[in-house]
């Protein structure tokens, strides 16, 4: 879920897909999987900050595209083929619908800082000489993406900005805790 474009050109294959279908259905044996599994798979330990669980939140829910409150198969399907193969484009596209809380299309502030937050915590834990603060990264995510200066950064502004600046793009990754959940456990063969 990192906004870099996908090194991986192999093509999908059955036995891929049979793979995948075999170590979902073991680890949630329902067919479904429920936020509860979702954290506990991917949130890796119990001593998960607030912010991770919030974080965990809302990829779960970007995840659920048909809003059911679960994760079956074929939606889990799409977010792997979405961290490994998918486009710029479309990730950039799941990381705006991550940060739309309200889901009205723009992002706010109050939006942009609640994900910085979360994002920003956790890499501190990761490197704790990180010394930019929130207030200051969403405020230049701002001064950078909102070029009508109308306070919501659209989806177009969001994407054009990401892609034009690096730091941008750097502060906008959301590839903190699933994508290496899914290095770890889906990808390898058994």
């Amino acid at each position: 879920m990192g906004q870099g474009q996908s090194g991986s050109d192999k093509e999908v294959t059955l036995q891929n897909i049979q793979e995948l279908y075999r170590k979902f259905t073991t680890e949630c044996p329902s067919g479904k999987m429920h936020l509860h599994e979702f954290k506990k798979i991917f949130g890796g330990n119990s001593s998960r900050t607030e912010e991770e669980s919030a974080y965990m939140e809302n990829v779960f829910h970007s995840f659920d595209t048909n809003k059911d409150g679960k994760i079956d198969f074929m939606e889990y399907v799409a977010a792997v083929n979405l961290v490994f193969r998918g486009k710029l484009e479309d990730k950039l596209k799941w990381s705006f619908k991550v940060y739309d809380r309200d889901r009205n299309g723009c992002l706010d502030r109050h939006e942009i800082r609640h994900v910085v937050k979360i994002i920003y915590k956790i890499k501190k834990q990761n490197n704790p000489d990180i010394s930019e603060s929130t207030d200051y990264i969403c405020d230049r995510i701002f001064e950078v993406l909102d070029k009508n200066r109308d306070s919501q950064i659209s989806l177009e502004e969001f994407m054009e900005g990401a892609k034009r600046d690096p730091w941008v793009m750097e502060q906008l990754q959301l590839d903190i805790i699933a994508c290496k959940w899914f290095n770890q456990h889906q990808m390898k063969k058994s």
